[in-house]
């Protein structure tokens, strides 16, 4: 990317800061219910304007009602280094289309007319929030109704200023932990961290294919939780209900993105929310049982 530097907290940080799992939010609010439920939730990703904006926003304000507890709305950007081909033909639609950030927060604002206990976060690339201005854009996304963002490419060495301004605002910034993420460097990591841990399932791109996520996932996970008090989501991978269930067992969010953004350009909309309510069954039944 062709960000320019002089935008960019580069100040490293000494010393991690103290969790702030922002507490009295939309995000801590739905995995406490999901808890008492004893399920995990179900984290539905959809880019913002696919396949067009009118049929977008139609599928973004059905996406609770057909089970997702949790949606990220993906912000499209032209130069995507995590996504598969699913979700970076997804951006390349909306592009097309004319989504900007500015449209995909006001989706969110549009959203929130009808849905005020939802959360919403925005996943993407650093570079279009710099180009739209990151302080104004922080203030715009709190005012809309945006709950926290992913930003793929933003490490914790020059995140920390751009994660201050966030937790002012009540806006969360959910960490990404790889398979490969140093021990070191995880705490880094999980003191810029509120709402919860985004747990990337193995190494890869959004949409790659593997055939037992969970038990690979093993201790993993388990290290991960002794390590914050956050919820763990896990994503990248998840295509089916037997796979949405086995990670349900383990962890307390699952992510559903490219398999329902291919359902979506494959079958429309009523696809993408048929493949929805299949997952969100999967997920509600993983715990019958257990103690």
């Amino acid at each position: 990317m062709n960000a320019p530097s002089s935008t960019i907290d580069t100040q490293q940080t000494e010393t991690p800061r103290p969790v702030s799992p922002l507490t009295d939010s939309r995000l801590a609010r739905r995995f406490a219910a999901l808890s008492v439920e004893n399920r995990a939730a179900l984290v539905t990703y959809v880019m913002a304007g696919d396949p067009d904006p009118v049929t977008s926003g139609d599928l973004l304000a059905r996406l609770p009602a057909a089970g997702a507890d949790i949606i990220e709305l993906g912000m499209p950007f032209s130069d995507p280094m995590a996504d598969g081909v699913a979700i970076q033909r997804a951006g390349q639609r909306a592009l097309a289309n004319g989504q900007t950030l500015a449209r995909t927060l006001e989706m969110v604002r549009d959203f929130r007319q009808r849905d005020e206990e939802t959360p919403i976060v925005l996943m993407g690339y650093l570079n279009p929030l710099q180009r739209f201005g990151e302080d104004r854009f922080l203030q715009a996304a709190a005012e809309a109704g945006v709950d926290g963002l992913i930003l793929v490419d933003l490490p914790p060495e020059h995140g920390a200023a751009l994660t201050a301004r966030a937790r002012d605002l009540g806006l969360a910034r959910i960490p990404l932990v790889a398979p490969t993420t140093p021990p070191d460097r995880l705490p880094a990591l999980l003191a810029q961290g509120d709402g919860f841990v985004y747990r990337i399932a193995f190494n890869g791109v959004t949409g790659s294919r593997r055939l037992d996520i969970a038990a690979e996932l093993g201790r993993a996970l388990d290290d991960l939780k002794r390590q914050s008090p956050l919820p763990v989501a896990v994503g990248f991978g998840v295509r089916d209900g037997d796979t949405a269930a086995a990670i349900a067992r383990v962890t307390d969010a699952v992510v559903v993105g490219s398999a329902l953004i291919e359902r979506l350009a494959e079958s429309g909309p009523e696809g993408a929310l048929a493949l929805i309510r299949e997952l969100a069954d999967s997920i509600r039944g993983a715990r019958i049982g257990e103690s």
